[in-house]
């Protein structure tokens, strides 16, 4: 799989993260994320995928994903920022 995020941070800059690899649990590398220098996935069935971003050792986001039967994406995201503060979030796309 290959995954590229474009966006904007905090601070109002152009963001773009890239990364490659598979859903067997190894970690792949990730460029452009100040957070991220590795990423794992594993494919739990047809419509669920688990993640974990990690910087050296350490796990800084897990998520999940799921894509339903209507074609939504909702994605949850757990994680600690770079200032020690914990975070959970959901978000639901709508098939384009």
């Amino acid at each position: 799989m290959k995954v590229t995020v474009d966006g904007t941070d905090a601070d109002c800059k152009q963001t773009h993260i890239e990364g490659t690899g598979k859903f067997d649990r190894k970690d792949y590398s990730v460029t452009g994320d100040p957070n991220t220098d590795m990423r794992s996935s594993r494919k739990v069935n047809d419509h669920t995928l688990t993640f974990m971003n990690k910087k050296g050792d350490k796990v800084t986001i897990s998520g999940r994903g799921v894509v339903s039967a209507d074609g939504k994406r909702t994605v949850t995201l757990t994680g600690t920022d770079s200032t020690g503060t914990k975070n959970t979030s959901t978000a639901v796309y709508d098939k384009q």
